[in-house]
């Protein structure tokens, strides 16, 4: 049996960017929440890759902790739409940011 000599590196080690990375630009979204339509499932803050969303300590009509874009986080929505997909209710979506 051989035995290989793997180092241990971790995923930021090994994260390689493409050659022709300056040519594109980053996709960029704006965050819009219907509040009344939420019913704090945290759906969208469970799976928004970037974890722009939070829930509001504010309360809808219904009693519900509607969620909230993070203070500071406004310009980090990569405009992925996983939140408008995820939501049962239809209380959230995303538009592109030029």
């Amino acid at each position: 049996m051989i035995k290989e000599n793997k180092p241990n590196l971790s995923q930021d080690e090994i994260w390689r960017e493409p050659v022709n990375l300056a040519l594109f630009r980053k996709p960029q979204g704006k965050v819009h929440v219907i509040a009344e339509r939420c019913k704090e499932c945290n759906y969208c803050t469970n799976y928004c890759p970037n974890e722009v969303l939070e829930r509001s300590t504010n309360t809808n009509s219904h009693g519900y902790h509607y969620v909230q874009v993070k203070a500071g986080k406004e310009s980090s929505c990569v405009n992925c739409g996983m939140c408008q997909t995820i939501c049962p209710d239809f209380a959230i979506f995303v538009t592109e940011v030029q």
